[in-house]
């Protein structure tokens, strides 16, 4: 049997080429209990020499920490740009759509220049006052209690309104994509007003750059079978991918 030393090391080289880890993998590799890889998996997280997940272990912290807008808007910003030119071909025929909070789902909003009538039901402050002057466009802004991180407004006013409505295709954007937990994002208000959304659309189009894969919010929105389409850059490994579509989502990659 390999010492403490031995299994430590071993974790942490598994983990250098392959970027998480699960626990029945390190158990027939070390030849040891559940018990003893817990044991090492919790010593090395308290070390901060990695994250524990469910069921493994992470590089990365596998939980969205929650950012202004401003500041999330500079992050991947090229990608979240082709996600959107990707986004415009999903509208088509529909003479109405819904347009969520996030930076991704704004630069959507930035792109947008329809030929025909087109209305957009929208939480986001940012998203309204980009399009509210766009020739062809008409915005419907749902009212509530606006959260200072997103510039978005949650809560049962935007909710009730929401159920007069329906529309063709909901663009959403989320902090976490997890094969397990689903949709998430880093506000519980939001999350609930995005679940009331998912509810009205036809079709559901996730708009979500590369590193949102394998992270969890605190608020979850749905399972991946409530969504249709999920947009994303190349930075998705084609095993994720591989592994998203069977649940019979289509994973649309922008080059």
């Amino acid at each position: 049997m390999k010492s403490i030393t031995e299994r430590h090391q071993l974790i942490l080289q598994k983990l250098q080429e392959h970027g998480k880890l699960n626990i029945p993998e390190l158990i027939e590799e070390m030849n040891v209990s559940g018990v003893t890889v817990r044991k090492d998996l919790k010593l090395l997280e308290e070390k901060k020499l990695l994250f524990r997940t469910r069921g493994g272990a992470s590089m990365q912290n596998p939980y969205a920490i929650e950012k202004p807008i401003n500041e999330k808007e500079f992050i991947k910003s090229e990608e979240k740009k082709k996600i959107a030119k990707v986004a415009l071909n999903m509208i088509g025929q529909n003479d109405s759509i819904m347009i969520g909070s996030g930076t991704t789902v704004y630069e959507l909003a930035r792109t947008l220049h329809p030929e025909k009538k087109l209305i957009v039901i929208t939480p986001a402050l940012k998203v309204a006052i980009e399009l509210c002057n766009r020739p062809n466009i008409e915005v419907l802004q749902l009212g509530g209690l606006v959260h200072q991180s997103s510039s978005s407004t949650a809560g049962s006013f935007a909710e009730k309104i929401l159920e007069e409505l329906s529309c063709g295709v909901l663009f959403l954007g989320v902090d976490g994509i997890d094969l397990e937990h689903g949709l998430t994002i880093t506000n519980i208000m939001e999350s609930s007003l995005n679940q009331k959304m998912i509810s009205l659309a036809q079709t559901v189009v996730i708009l979500a750059d590369s590193s949102k894969f394998d992270r969890r919010g605190l608020g979850k929105i749905c399972n991946l079978d409530q969504v249709d389409y999920i947009i994303t850059d190349n930075g998705v490994s084609a095993a994720t991918v591989s592994k998203i579509e069977k649940t019979g989502v289509k994973v649309i990659v922008a080059n």
